[in-house]
């Protein structure tokens, strides 16, 4: 059976817009996907163990990751390691480089669970970091130019070789993705 597998960014949940409105659309429009979202951890290294398993038991050809933010990271790290696709949407590239701006105490947006962001983070954000992707023909990439948070030019040299999506404005949020979801299903689900 297909499976789509979404992964939240950095202090999100299961609960965040997208993962809601793609299961949505899953359950409402389209059957016979198996849709999984768990909600990962704040530790890098366990986020991505934890994405493993519910990947567990599913076979590459049948297994879409779909990340976004810093779920768009650890889907590339799993799509390298299970070879399966994955959907970015706005996806975190380098997150290592970038997340000092964020050290300190955080606060999850939809569980209010509090954890400091350490350097331990960003050492385990950069041991799992991929040097480059290894089959493009296996990645879409969707940004829009507006983000504000992640520089979408760095994504679009980074997947160069992918399905690549650019959207004009938008936002870190990615603003278009409702209008995405009817393909990005389908693209799942073909062989």
């Amino acid at each position: 059976m297909k499976t789509i597998v979404y992964l939240h960014g950095f202090v999100s949940s299961p609960q965040s817009k997208k993962a809601v409105m793609l299961g949505d659309y899953l359950k409402n429009i389209m059957s016979g996907i198996d849709y999984r979202v768990p909600a990962l951890a704040d530790r890098p290294a366990r986020a991505v163990e934890q994405a493993r398993e519910v990947c567990a038991g599913v076979a590459a050809e049948d297994l879409t990751l779909v990340g976004s933010s810093l779920g768009g990271f650890y889907a590339t790290v799993l799509a390298e390691r299970l070879g399966c696709r994955a959907a970015l949407l706005n996806p975190a590239v380098r997150p290592h480089l970038h997340f000092d701006r964020h050290l300190g105490p955080q606060r999850n947006l939809y569980t209010g669970e509090e954890f400091v962001l350490g350097r331990e983070h960003i050492d385990e954000l950069r041991a799992l970091a991929p040097r480059e992707i290894s089959r493009p023909e296996r990645y879409w990439l969707f940004v829009e130019t507006g983000d504000v948070v992640l520089d979408y030019r760095e994504a679009v040299a980074f997947y160069r070789g992918a399905l690549q999506t650019v959207v004009r404005g938008g936002d870190h949020a990615l603003a278009s993705f409702p209008e995405h979801v009817p393909e990005l299903v389908e693209w799942a689900r073909s062989p």
